[in-house]
């Protein structure tokens, strides 16, 4: 019997309690003793935790055992009550088990049998409280900002709610667009700090020589345009929760002063002598794999092991099985009333076409999806075959020249060594940046237009690419 089983004996005489106790602890329970109604109360009240199994006496001195069982619905709720008592009468062992006791034992009691019955009613009630968890969990396919019902999702739902009173630092790793910082703010929303700021910072979207300043503020002066005092977002989160997300796109040399921050509580603006405390829970992402960033030395060791205190990894959508067809459905409903349409519940075929393909950008691809369907169809049909390929197939590895395109390029390491590419003919007349946003838009359309999937042939960041394409935005295309 497991230590954890924890017993409460309710018997008037001292003697055979006593015994009983002697019996239950040497199979391994704790156990505690009361020898009247009352003190049973006052046992299960100041309990540190709920007994899994009570072993009740029928004849009390204060009144009867069943009495105190109808009275006190939390015995039976909480524990498995097993009911023992001299007499042996076959309608006081129908008005107990009525009552909501798990067995029933008649005095004098074998030590094997007191044992064994206590084991299965420990056993029972531990099943109990499993299925309970597990039917609550269940019904919840909706968490402080994410849809899904998933197993994998309810991973994730306990692990946000375990962490969001902890003032370690959370580390939120998972592929690009699985809802990193979703999580950072249900961490937020959830935790002691909610009536605080949620300060989010992406390391990667902000330039390496202004980052320090971002994250840290900085004084007038400090450098050139630096034409007022700056609070930073640490400073800013004082009280509540500062996001880093793309944490492992910082430089090594900031990297370093963001480990003394963490180590100490202490910021310093730039060009500021005088370091200033903030109370701050920091939450930090990537969808990199940050130890393998630290073995390529591109992220300080003692960084990650201070920032992964409690790490949550989220999974992606392609892991979440049927999460896909209710967040679609979820976003179809938002973007129609958005848009002051009305369509139709997604039919067999849209779901059949959302479980198959694979959804290399996870959620965010998935939302953008959904975004373009609504804008494009006046409903109340939906169809999303041309928006989707037909099944989620591996990334080609060659596609044939097209009018006014790079011409072939047979695989995708080819974009990045020209192994199987003529420059000559390929890049004729085209200027280094143009040649650089030729390849970055064939690996993009290679990936069926995944920006992260583009990103991982690349072998460079997604946000690195966000950024380019935001520039590119109101240019004209390379081939204009």
């Amino acid at each position: 019997m497991s230590e954890s089983t924890y017993v409460l004996i309710i018997e008037d005489t001292v003697s055979l309690a006593l015994t009983f106790a002697g019996q239950l602890e040497a199979a391994g329970c704790t156990v505690e003793m009361a020898d009247s109604g009352a003190e049973a109360r006052q046992q299960l009240t100041r309990s540190p935790r709920p007994f899994d199994v009570i072993l009740l006496d029928l004849n009390l001195p204060d009144g009867d055992g069943l009495e105190l069982l109808e009275s006190t619905p939390q015995m039976a709720r909480d524990a498995s009550v097993v009911v023992i008592t001299a007499d042996g009468s076959i309608s006081r062992a129908i008005q107990a088990m009525r009552s909501g006791a798990y067995d029933f034992l008649v005095k004098p009691v074998a030590p094997e049998r007191l044992t064994t019955t206590v084991v299965r009613a420990g056993q029972h009630r531990m099943l109990e409280r499993e299925v309970q968890v597990a039917r609550r969990i269940k019904k919840r396919d909706r968490f402080q900002g994410f849809v899904g019902g998933s197993d994998a999702m309810q991973v994730v739902y306990r692990a946000i709610e375990n962490v969001a009173n902890s003032r370690a630092t959370v580390f939120v790793t998972g592929e690009s667009g699985t809802g990193k910082e979703v999580t950072a703010e249900a961490i937020h929303a959830i935790s002691q700090r909610s009536k605080g700021h949620f300060v989010a910072i992406n390391c990667g979207a902000i330039p390496e020589n202004l980052l320090e300043s971002e994250l840290f503020g900085h004084v007038k002066g400090a450098f050139t345009g630096a034409l007022d005092n700056r609070v930073g977002a640490a400073k800013e989160a004082d009280g509540g929760t500062l996001f880093l997300d793309e944490i492992c796109e910082m430089e090594l040399k900031l990297q370093v002063k963001l480990l003394r921050f963490l180590q100490t509580g202490m910021i310093q603006r730039v060009g500021s002598s005088r370091p200033e405390a903030v109370n701050v829970r920091v939450v930090c992402a990537t969808n990199r794999d940050p130890a393998a960033e630290v073995q390529a030395g591109r992220f300080r060791e003692d960084l990650f092991y201070r920032l992964s205190v409690l790490p949550i990894e989220l999974p992606p959508l392609r892991e979440r099985g049927d999460d896909v067809v209710l967040l679609a459905q979820a976003f179809l409903d938002r973007f129609a009333a958005e848009e002051g349409k009305a369509f139709d519940p997604l039919d067999a075929a849209a779901v059949d076409q959302l479980r198959r393909y694979a959804w290399p950008g996870n959620v965010r691809e998935l939302q953008n999806t959904m975004r373009r369907a609504v804008v494009m169809n006046p409903g109340p049909a939906l169809s999303l075959a041309p928006l989707l390929p037909r099944e989620a197939s591996p990334v080609p590895q060659a596609t044939p020249a097209s009018p006014g395109g790079l011409g072939a390029v047979p695989s995708d390491a080819a974009l990045l060594d020209g192994s199987s590419v003529d420059p000559e003919a390929a890049f004729d007349g085209m200027t280094l940046a143009q040649i650089e946003r030729r390849v970055i838009e064939r690996a993009i359309s290679l990936n069926h237009g995944s920006v992260p999937g583009a990103a991982r042939v690349l072998a460079v960041s997604p946000s690195t690419l966000y950024r380019k394409l935001e520039r590119w935005s109101g240019e004209a295309t390379v081939d204009g």
